[in-house]
C-alpha cells in the first residue's frame, strides 16, 4: 500500500528550501521555527539531541536534514503527552504496543462514524488495520507480529490518513453536470480593491490574487478614461479610489483565470462607459480572451424561456461576461450596422447625462458612504435600493450599449427585479439580479421560501452594502441557506465571513463550484431557511467536539484559549459559546482536555461547518480552520490551522476527538439503540437485570415491569364510553314517551266511552221503537208486519253505519297516536343521540384539556429539568437546550392531539353511522304499523260487514 504522506512532511520540505546562497540551510531558521516559547538554549539542546548541527551559526546540507530527523525533533520539542494517554487507555497500561485485536476496536469504536452504511463503508477488519500497522511502523518486530508502538500510533494520528476531513472532499467529487443555477459559486465584490471603499486603492494585481485564490466571479467597475487615449478604467466610481486600466485587468484575468480551476469564470460588469469605450470594453475582452471567452449560447442550451442553464462541466475554460444587453432585435440591426461601419460609437445623445462620466477625483470634499452606496450596481440592474433606480426593465434589454459588447454577453444577463411572481411567469433562467446585502435580507425575511424557489431556476449575485468603507463583509451563510449562488465578498478582507467563505470553497477540488444540497435544487422540494423543523430527507445529526490539546500554536509564552463555533442554519448556528479554559504561559503544547463541546441537534448538517479559533489570551487570533459538517470525520484527529487570509500555517495544530451521531430526541435513545444494534440492546438489557438481581432485586419476567406501569397508567385512565342502542322498545321506556303514551291511552279511552255511551242511548231509542211497534201483536202479526220489517231494516243500517264510524274514529286516533307517538319518538331519539354525540365530545375535549394540563406541567418540569442540568454552562446553552427539548415536547404532544383526534373521529363516525341506522330502523318499524291499521281498515271495507247488536 501507498504510504501516506506524514503531515510534518510539507513543512520539512518548506524547511528544506529556506537556504542560503551555499545551498545550505541555516540551524538558526530551525530554532526560530520551534521557538514556541521555549527558551533558546532549551531548543538548541533538542536540535543536538536529533543529530543536528547546534551551533547558532552553523548550517547543513539538505541530505543532513532528513525527514526522520525533522520528525525526531518535533517530538522532541513538542513532547506529546496526549497521545500517550490516549495510547495508555487502549493497551490499558499493560504493555508497550497496542495490539492488532485492540487496534481494530479502537479503529471501528472511536475512528469511525457510527452513522456510515456498514455496505458503502465497512468495518474495519484485521486486512485493513494491517496495512495501516505497516505503513505506520518502523519497528520490523512488531510489524512482524501486527502491533504498534507508541511511535507508529503517533504517525498514524498526525498522518494524512488521518486527516479531519474525507480526503476525498478535497478531490473533485461532486456532480458537475447540473445547472449553473443549482451550484454555490465563490464570488468577489469590488475585485479590484486592495483596501477600503472611500479613497482606497485599487490594483491589478487583486484579481490575480483573488482568481488563484479560487474565485470564480470577479467585478469590474468600467468607467470612461480620461485624456486623449480615452482607455476605460476600473475604479470605484465618486469614492476616490485609485485608478487602473481596463485592458490590464483583463490581461491580468486572462493570465490567471483557469490556474487554479478549470470550471468557468464569470466577469461582472457595472457598466458606467458611453459606447465609444464600451467598445474598446468589447475590444479587449475579444483580443486578451480569445475563444476562452463564450461569445455565443451553447448549440444545445439556447436562450430560451423555461430551459435551464448549461452545467459547469460544459462551460470548463470558458469567461462569461455578465452586463446589460440590448433588445435581441435592436442588436441584430445595430450589430450589422456596426459591421458595415455605419454605426457611430460617440456617446449616445440619449444616455443619461451622468453615464460615462469619469469619476472626479479631487474637487469636493469625499462623498459620505450612502453617496457611494448609490452607484453601487447600478449599472447591473440588480436588485437592492442603491441599483433599483438606474435598471433597465425585465427583460434585462437596453439600448445604451455597444452592439458588439451586447453580443458576447449570454447565460448572465442582469436585469431589474420585479417580484418572485413575475419571475416565475417570466421563467427566464439566464435572467440574473443583483441585491444589496440589506435588500436581500429583506427579501428573505419576507419570502424565504419564494428565494429559494428563484434560486433553483436563476442566480442571484448578493453584495455587500455601499456603507461598509472599510470594506468588511457581511456573514454570507445566511445567503447560501437560501440557495443564492453568487455571495459576493471583499476578498482583501480576512475578517470571519471571509474564513467562511475559503473555509467552504476549500472543498471539491478548491474548483470554486459547490452543488447545492438537494432540496434546494428540486422543484417538488421546499425549503424554508428559517423553519428549525427537520428537512424533508435530511436525518438531523448530533456532533461533539473535545479539544485536547494544541501544538506550536504561539512563538511566544502566552497563554491560549480554543473557540468552536458552528455556522449553519439559524437554528443550527452556535457562536461564541464553546470555549476552552485559558492554559497560560504555553503556546507550545496547552493542554484542555475538558468537557466536549456538544451541538446537540444540527437541523442541516450539509450547510452546517464548524470554525475552530486559536486565541491569544489577549484577543488576538492565532489560527482557525473551517470544517464542513457533512464531510467531518469521527474519531481522534488533529486539525492542521490556517492563517486568518485561509493560508496553511506550517506546525500549529489542535488535537481533537470529535464524536458524530444521529440526533435522537429525549425518550427515544433505547428505542434507537435497539434499533441500531438489537443484539447489544439486548445484552445490556440482560446485564442489567443481573445486576439488579445481585442487588436483591427480582427481574419482572415477561415485561411484568413495563405492564405494571401501564396497567398503573391505564387507571387513570376513564373506561370508554360504551352506548346503548337507540330502539323502540328503549324510548317508550323513557318517560317523555310514557306521558305521550298516557296521555294517547286516555284519549282513546275517552273515545271508546263516548262511543259505547252512543251505542247504548242508540240501542235504547231502537229498542224503544220497536217495543211500541209490537205492543200487543203476536208473533205472526209481527213476522208479517212489513212496518216492523222496515224499520227493523233501517235501525240495522243505523247501527252498522255508526259502528263503522266508531270504528273509522278509532282507527284515525290510533294512526294519529302513531304518528304522534312517531314524531314524539324521533325527537327523543334525536335528544337521546344528542345528548350521547355530546358526551362523546366532552369525553374529547376532557381528553384534549388532560393533554394540554400534561404538556404544561412537562414544560415547566422541563425548564426546572434544564434550569438544574449541571452539564449546561452558559445561558445560551441552557436556552437552546430548553428551546430543543420543548420543541421535542410539542411534537410529540402534536402527534397525541393528532392521534386524539382520529380516535374521536372515528368514534363519532361509529355513533352517526348507528344513528342513522336506528332512525331507518325506527322509521320501519312505524311504517309496518301503520300499514297494519290501513290493511285492517281496507278489509273491513271490502267485507261490507253489516254490524248487529245483541
Amino acid at each position: 500500500m501507498l504510504f501516506v504522506q506524514m503531515r510534518q512532511q510539507p513543512s520539512w520540505m518548506r524547511l528544506s528550501y529556506c537556504v542560503e546562497k551555499s545551498g545550505k540551510i541555516p540551524v538558526k531558521t530551525l530554532a526560530k521555527t520551534f521557538a514556541s516559547g521555549k527558551t533558546e538554549k532549551l531548543v538548541y539542546t533538542c536540535i543536538k539531541d536529533a543529530g543536528l548541527p547546534d551551533d547558532k551559526n552553523a548550517t547543513m546540507t539538505k541530505e543532513q536534514f532528513t525527514f526522520d530527523k525533522f520528525y525526531a525533533l518535533y517530538h522532541k520539542v513538542c513532547p506529546r503527552n496526549d497521545i500517550e494517554e490516549l495510547f495508555t487507555s487502549i493497551t490499558k497500561g499493560k504493555q508497550d504496543f497496542i495490539s492488532l485485536e485492540q487496534f481494530i476496536q479502537f479503529m471501528n469504536d472511536k475512528q469511525r462514524d457510527p452513522r456510515m452504511n456498514e455496505i458503502l463503508y465497512p468495518l474495519y477488519e484485521e486486512k485493513r488495520c494491517t496495512e495501516i500497522i505497516n505503513d505506520y511502523e518502523l519497528d520490523e518486530e512488531k510489524k512482524k507480529n501486527v502491533q504498534m508502538s507508541l511511535d507508529g500510533f503517533k504517525r498514524y494520528l498526525m498522518s494524512d490518513e488521518n486527516a479531519p476531513v474525507f480526503l476525498d472532499r478535497l478531490d473533485f467529487y461532486m456532480e458537475m453536470d447540473q445547472p449553473l443555477a443549482h451550484y454555490y459559486i465563490n464570488s468577489s465584490h469590488n475585485t479590484y480593491l486592495s483596501g477600503r471603499q472611500i479613497g482606497g486603492k485599487s490594483s491589478v494585481e487583486m484579481y490575480r490574487q483573488t482568481l488563484l485564490a479560487g474565485c470564480r466571479c470577479v467585478e469590474l467597475d468600467c468607467w470612461n478614461g480620461k485624456g486623449e487615449d480615452e482607455e476605460p478604467i476600473v475604479t470605484h466610481g465618486h469614492a476616490y479610489c485609485t485608478e487602473i486600466l481596463f485592458k490590464d485587468c483583463i490581461q491580468a484575468i486572462a493570465d490567471c483565470a483557469f490556474v487554479s480551476s478549470e470550471y468557468p469564470v464569470i466577469l461582472s460588469f457595472e457598466n458606467h462607459c458611453n459606447r465609444a469605450q464600451q467598445y474598446k470594453l468589447a475590444k479587449y475582452c475579444d483580443d486578451f480572451f480569445g475563444d476562452l471567452l463564450l461569445k455565443e449560447p451553447l448549440p444545445d442550451h439556447p436562450l430560451d424561456p423555461g430551459l435551464p442553464l448549461p452545467p459547469p462541466c460544459k462551460l470548463k475554460k470558458k469567461i462569461l461576461i455578465k452586463n446589460k444587453r440590448m433588445k435581441p432585435e435592436v442588436e441584430k440591426v445595430e450589430l450589422e450596422l456596426w459591421l458595415k461601419g455605419e454605426l457611430k460609437t460617440d456617446d449616445d445623445p440619449e444616455e443619461d447625462a451622468s453615464a460615462g462620466k469619469p469619476p472626479e477625483a479631487a474637487a469636493a470634499p469625499a462623498p459620505a458612504p450612502e453617496a457611494a452606496a448609490a452607484t453601487e450596481g447600478a449599472a447591473e440592474g440588480g436588485g437592492g435600493a442603491e441599483a433599483e433606480a438606474a435598471a433597465a426593465n425585465y427583460s434585462g434589454s437596453t439600448t445604451n450599449v455597444h452592439p458588439w459588447l451586447s453580443s458576447m454577453v449570454n447565460y448572465a444577463q442582469p436585469i431589474k427585479f420585479q417580484g418572485f411572481d413575475k419571475a416565475i411567469e417570466k421563467n427566464i433562467a439566464h435572467n440574473m439580479s443583483s441585491f444589496a446585502e440589506s435588500a436581500g435580507m429583506n427579501y428573505l425575511k419576507q419570502s424565504s421560501i419564494d428565494f429559494v424557489n428563484y434560486n433553483k431556476r436563476q442566480m442571484s449575485r448578493i453584495y455587500p452594502k455601499g456603507t461598509r468603507a472599510d470594506s468588511s463583509n457581511y456573514m454570507p451563510q445566511v445567503f447560501w441557506n437560501a440557495g443564492c449562488q453568487m455571495v459576493s465578498l471583499n476578498f482583501q478582507s480576512s475578517d470571519l465571513p471571509m474564513q467562511l467563505n475559503q473555509g467552504k470553497f476549500e472543498y471539491n477540488g478548491g474548483c470554486g463550484y459547490l452543488l447545492k444540497p438537494d432540496f434546494m435544487r428540486r422543484a417538488d422540494k421546499d425549503f424554508d431557511p428559517f423553519a428549525d423543523a427537520p428537512v424533508d430527507g435530511v436525518i438531523a445529526a448530533q456532533c461533539s467536539v473535545k479539544v485536547i490539546a494544541g501544538q506550536f500554536l504561539s512563538d511566544k509564552k502566552v497563554g491560549t484559549y480554543v473557540e468552536v463555533d458552528m455556522f449553519g442554519l439559524p437554528s443550527d448556528t452556535v457562536k461564541k459559546e464553546f470555549r476552552t479554559r485559558l492554559v497560560a504561559n504555553n503556546g507550545l503544547n496547552p493542554v484542555y482536555n475538558e468537557d466536549p463541546f456538544v451541538f446537540r441537534k444540527v437541523v442541516l448538517p450539509d450547510l452546517a461547518v464548524l470554525r475552530f479559533g486559536v486565541y491569544e489570551e489577549s484577543g488576538k487570533i492565532l489560527g482557525q480552520r473551517i470544517l464542513p459538517l457533512d464531510g467531518l470525520q469521527a474519531g481522534y484527529r488533529h486539525v492542521s490551522l490556517r492563517t486568518e487570509a485561509n493560508f496553511p500555517m506550517s506546525l500549529p495544530m489542535l488535537f481533537v476527538n470529535i464524536e458524530l451521531k444521529i440526533y435522537v430526541p429525549d425518550g427515544f435513545e433505547d428505542f434507537m439503540a435497539m434499533l441500531s444494534d438489537p443484539r447489544g440492546f439486548a445484552g445490556a438489557a440482560k446485564q442489567q437485570n443481573e445486576q439488579m438481581k445481585a442487588l436483591g432485586i427480582e427481574e419482572q419476567s415477561g415485561g411484568a415491569a413495563r405492564d405494571a406501569g401501564k396497567a398503573k397508567e391505564e387507571e387513570k385512565k376513564e373506561p370508554p364510553l360504551v352506548f346503548e342502542p337507540v330502539t323502540l322498545e328503549s324510548l317508550r321506556q323513557e318517560k317523555g314517551f310514557q306521558k305521550v303514551g298516557k296521555k294517547q291511552i286516555k284519549e282513546l279511552d275517552t273515545l271508546r266511552k263516548k262511543h259505547a255511551k252512543e251505542r247504548t242511548s242508540v240501542q235504547k231509542t231502537q229498542n224503544a221503537a220497536i217495543d211500541k211497534l209490537i205492543k200487543g201483536k203476536s208473533k205472526d202479526d209481527i213476522r208479517n208486519d212489513a212496518n216492523i220489517k222496515n224499520s227493523i231494516n233501517d235501525q240495522t243500517k243505523q247501527w252498522t253505519d255508526m259502528i263503522a264510524r266508531h270504528r273509522k274514529e278509532e282507527w284515525d286516533m290510533l294512526r294519529q297516536h302513531v304518528q304522534d307517538s312517531q314524531d314524539a319518538m324521533k325527537a327523543l331519539m334525536l335528544t337521546v343521540q344528542a345528548a350521547q354525540i355530546k358526551q362523546l365530545e366532552d369525553r374529547h375535549a376532557r381528553d384534549i384539556k388532560d393533554l394540554n394540563a400534561k404538556q404544561a406541567k412537562m414544560s415547566a418540569d422541563t425548564a426546572k429539568e434544564v434550569q438544574n442540568d449541571k452539564t449546561l454552562k452558559t445561558k445560551n446553552e441552557k436556552d437552546r437546550r430548553l428551546r430543543e427539548k420543548r420543541q421535542n415536547n410539542v411534537k410529540r404532544f402534536m402527534e397525541e392531539k393528532k392521534q386524539i383526534g382520529v380516535k374521536q373521529g372515528r368514534a363519532m363516525e361509529k355513533l352517526k353511522l348507528a344513528h342513522s341506522k336506528q332512525v331507518e330502523e325506527f322509521s320501519t318499524d312505524v311504517q309496518k304499523l301503520m300499514d297494519m291499521y290501513k290493511i285492517e281498515e281496507e278489509a273491513y271495507k271490502t267485507q261490507g260487514k253489516t254490524e248487529f247488536y245483541a
